[in-house]
């Protein structure tokens, strides 16, 4: 009787330690709603448990529904979980596949148990149809950049989880299933399936609980420093960057001051959403029409910075003007069609060992020249 309160315990330590994972995912969910997956992995974590509950305590108690509703509470948690990793990546399955998979799995095993009843049989489609789930998870992953060593660990930890379904199941049951529920709990199989799962099963939760944390860490990183407005840069951002930039210019330096012509006349005729709309819409003809290796920030109302690298005054100028004329040329659909928007530029130079307020205060000099000019023009100087 003691070998089996034993073997009961450290059965349940493995769907324990997937419940407390499950809490932390739903934690993290509940404290950052815009990453759905993190629900899915909580989903997932208390789905396996239910599963694996049912098994070990044999409950219900018939061994035909046992199967029918561990098997799929198990499919519905792999399911789940390869969904979650790829929502994750934005690289997810359409929905409409996750009834049709589960489906399949619980049609296969009730034919493998009530037609034709063939303990194997059902061992190798749940073992083999996880790993090949998991597996093409892992292969949909394989296309998405992996620049943060935590993607990588991720990518890594679910190819490995998925494969080793295969040789575990081949080596550990072979071609031949126990006799009798007793005989199957105490078989090698069921043995090195709850091993195996507690520790790949909760290094996968881990990674990707890491990925989730650094995945938060970024978002409270790029609120910091983004714009949410328009996407560019804030102030505090645009100047963290052009600090690192000037210490390491890469050739010449160039910058660009943008000012919208008459934004107080659309905020007074229109109101601030149209206003937001306006500034949101620069924002993107920024970002599109700049080079990709240029800084770009809103530092005033409807002021922009953009910081040139390897970029002289004549180059800088060329980029001005292309950026003058994205801005003037874009159709603005909440303003009439009588109604056009403009912007006026300032650019200038670093001279060698100039600083970066020196720097700023000419182009700023630039600018206001060129909105006392008549505005949607470039003065460079």
């Amino acid at each position: 009787m003691e070998g089996v309160v034993v073997r009961l315990t450290l059965s349940l330590i493995g769907p324990g330690i997937m419940l407390v994972f499950g809490a932390a995912f739903a934690g993290a969910w509940a404290i950052d709603r815009r990453r759905p997956y993190l629900l899915l992995m909580a989903l997932t974590c208390l789905l396996f448990t239910l599963g694996a509950v049912c098994q070990i305590l044999y409950w219900p108690n018939s061994t035909g529904l046992n199967a029918m509703l561990s098997g799929a509470l198990y499919t519905a948690a792999v399911l789940l979980a390869a969904q979650g990793i790829l929502l994750r990546s934005d690289r997810a399955y359409p929905w409409a596949l996750f009834p049709v998979m589960l489906a399949i799995f619980l049609m296969l095993t009730a034919y493998f148990f009530y037609v034709d009843r063939n303990l194997l049989a059902r061992v190798y489609i749940q073992n083999f149809g996880y790993g090949l789930v998991l597996l093409a998870a892992a292969l949909r992953l394989w296309t998405v950049p992996r620049t943060r060593p935590v993607d990588r660990i991720l990518f890594w930890v679910l190819l490995v989880f998925a494969l080793h379904f295969f040789p575990r199941t081949l080596l550990t049951i072979g071609f031949s299933a126990p006799v009798g529920e007793r005989a199957f709990a105490n078989s090698i199989f069921w043995q090195t399936l709850q091993l195996s799962l507690a520790v790949l099963g909760v290094s996968l939760a881990l990674a990707i609980f890491a990925a989730a944390f650094s995945d938060l860490l970024d978002d409270a990183r790029h609120d910091r420093t983004i714009d949410a407005l328009t996407g560019t840069l804030n102030r505090h951002g645009l100047e963290e960057a052009v600090a690192a930039r000037m210490k390491k210019p890469e050739g010449p330096t160039s910058v660009v001051l943008c000012d919208v012509d008459h934004f107080k006349r659309i905020n007074d005729s229109h109101g601030h959403d149209v206003g937001d709309a306006v500034l949101k819409a620069i924002g993107s003809i920024l970002r599109d029409a700049a080079r990709q290796k240029d800084l770009i920030g809103r530092f005033g109302g409807e002021e922009f910075l953009i910081l040139l690298s390897d970029a002289d005054l004549k180059k800088a100028t060329q980029c001005a003007e292309r950026l003058r004329l994205a801005v003037a040329s874009h159709d603005f659909p909440l303003l009439s069609e009588s109604e056009s928007v403009t912007a006026s530029f300032g650019v200038a130079e670093r001279r060698p060992g100039e600083t970066w307020e020196s720097l700023f205060k000419r182009a700023d000099i630039c600018l206001y020249a060129a909105k006392h000019a008549g505005r949607n023009r470039i003065i460079a100087g």
